[in-house]
């Protein structure tokens, strides 16, 4: 009797130790305290629709993470691209300069073969991180400069980047205007296009207000991250 009860305890503590490596620790605890047997068949439906609903919840964040992945290295190897400029820019500038300072007569003398004709036009968006020579006396006979658009010109760019878009007809350009000081006209487009978004993501059918309010945020944002990178 006494080998027979050893052999049985030892039987079930068998059993016992192969569930624990067939389950994990999750399944264990979810199953702890649940009697399956004693669960009718509109639990075991309504259980088994949670665990799906779980499986898709899970599969659509898998989805998210995976975008923002994305995202992420799109925006690494841009950073990356702009680190590259930046490297070689120096260079580009020395070399703008040296030909700002060549004199076409003596080079013509030397052999050298100058094109008096040719124009030289630079544009920038950026002039507070130019290099001082190049802003030099004599260097640029012209320098024409082209204000960010006014509070009008804003609310006018704005309407007209919108006027494709299903607009609440409360949307009030002349207040979201006034809210993008310091914009300039691609910025303003930019407004646009992210509150087209936001609309877009929550379903809407038409773009409210507060979606430009928001969008506006998300520019800003932007722009600070930009002043910061060329900081």
């Amino acid at each position: 009797m006494s080998s027979s009860s050893s052999s049985t305890t030892t039987a079930s503590n068998s059993n016992t130790s192969d569930k624990k490596a067939i389950f994990t620790d999750t399944e264990i605890d979810a199953f702890q305290g649940l009697d399956v047997s004693r669960l009718s068949s509109e639990d075991i439906i309504a259980r088994t629709r949670l665990l799906d609903n779980e499986i898709k919840i899970m599969k659509n964040d898998i989805v998210r993470i995976s975008h923002e992945t994305q995202s992420t290295r799109d925006r690494i190897k841009e950073n990356k691209d702009k680190i590259k400029v930046n490297k070689t820019l120096p260079y580009l500038v020395s070399n703008v300069i040296e030909l700002f300072d060549l004199d076409p007569q003596g080079e013509e003398d030397e052999g050298a073969n100058i094109d008096l004709d040719a124009q030289l036009i630079a544009a920038t968006n950026r002039v507070d991180i130019l290099d001082p020579a190049l802003l030099r006396s004599g260097r640029l006979d012209r320098k024409i400069e082209f204000p960010h658009p006014n509070e009008t010109a804003r609310a006018r760019i704005m309407q007209i980047h919108s006027r494709k878009m299903n607009t609440n007809k409360d949307v009030n350009f002349e207040e979201l205007a006034r809210c993008t000081d310091d914009f300039n006209g691609a910025q303003c487009k930019a407004v646009c296009i992210e509150a087209g978004m936001i609309a877009l993501r929550r379903g809407a059918v038409e773009v409210q207000h507060e979606d430009f309010m928001d969008a506006i945020l998300e520019v800003q944002a932007k722009k600070k991250m930009n002043l910061n990178y060329y900081a």
